[in-house]
């Protein structure tokens, strides 16, 4: 097994599950990350994309869905829904829970055995707040990922983007002191990260360095570009709103370093996907754009994998 490319369907709410695979096809991925939010009304950007409906999965549509990923040549890396599992709304943490564990059997029925999430944020408490309710409520999840052989892959997004997140932002996972702390609460070989190295550019952190550390723990690797403006920076600070000083970009056309990236990923040994996030307003003036968008990613791409 090796590196290769994929994407994150949520760039495609448009399409059908089937059109997104031919799409990933027609481009040259192997993979996608199949977005499956309960069907309903977004909440945010990205949110509410629901490419495979969990709730009506069956033996019938599951052959379906087998047969014609493996027609087209793409694998589904792994399914993806980001709510914040630990909102300070009881109600919400429980409904989020709830389809997670759907998501986690979904996983599994698919032979896919791989989700991504957040693992979610009171944004109103302090970090260690925080972790005394992060053990109640991903204990009981990882245990039941165990029980299924389906690895969750936490993403390292802060959440933290819009007026409603602030304080704290809605995702803890954010830096490697607490993904220590997390992989020291909860041992599990089924509980990794799903790693974006544009979060820890913006946040004017080594997005290489980590990867070394907890190369045990990359389960899915996310591939969104970043770029600082600095002149921005210098007139609000890093205490700002992100989105005042930087603004996510398609891979190659950011600041991140891809060749050292992916180098990096070789170093430690990464097999899997290589998932491209679209996240670039500057092509989302249409679904062609956003199709586009992946053509020109799947091109930049090919020089490194």
């Amino acid at each position: 097994m090796k590196m290769k490319p994929g994407f994150v369907s949520a760039i495609l709410p448009d399409l059908s599950f089937e059109e997104v695979v031919d799409h990933a096809a027609d481009c040259g991925y192997s993979y996608v990350e199949i977005c499956c939010w309960p069907v309903g009304k977004a909440e945010r950007r990205y949110a509410g994309v629901t490419h495979i409906d969990i709730d009506k999965l069956d033996e019938a549509r599951k052959n379906e869905i087998l047969d014609y990923t493996g027609k087209k040549g793409v694998e589904i890396s792994a399914l993806g829904y980001y709510p914040n599992p630990m909102d300070p709304d009881p109600e919400k943490r429980a409904v989020y829970a709830e389809h997670l564990k759907k998501l986690i059997d979904a996983a599994e029925f698919l032979g896919i055995g791989k989700i991504n999430t957040f693992v979610g944020r009171d944004k109103n408490k302090s970090v260690d707040e925080n972790f005394n309710l992060f053990s109640e409520i991903w204990k009981p999840l990882v245990k039941h990922a165990e029980s299924k052989q389906v690895k969750i892959g936490i993403e390292n997004c802060p959440m933290i983007f819009t007026a409603d997140e602030w304080p704290g932002g809605n995702n803890l996972a954010i830096s490697p002191v607490i993904w220590r702390r997390m992989f020291s609460e909860i041992d599990s070989d089924y509980f990794g990260l799903n790693y974006d190295p544009s979060h820890l550019l913006w946040m004017q952190m080594d997005y290489i360095k980590p990867l070394y550390e907890f190369k045990d723990k990359l389960f899915h690797i996310h591939l969104k570009d970043a770029r600082v403006y600095q002149d921005k920076l210098d007139e609000v600070g890093v205490m700002a709103a992100p989105l005042d000083f930087h603004t996510p970009k398609l891979v190659g056309l950011g600041d991140i370093d891809w060749g050292a990236f992916i180098s990096a990923l070789h170093d430690v040994g990464y097999e899997g996907a290589l998932c491209v996030e679209v996240e670039d307003r500057a092509f989302e003036h249409s679904l062609e754009g956003r199709k586009y968008s992946l053509v020109l990613c799947k091109r930049y791409l090919d020089q490194f994998i």
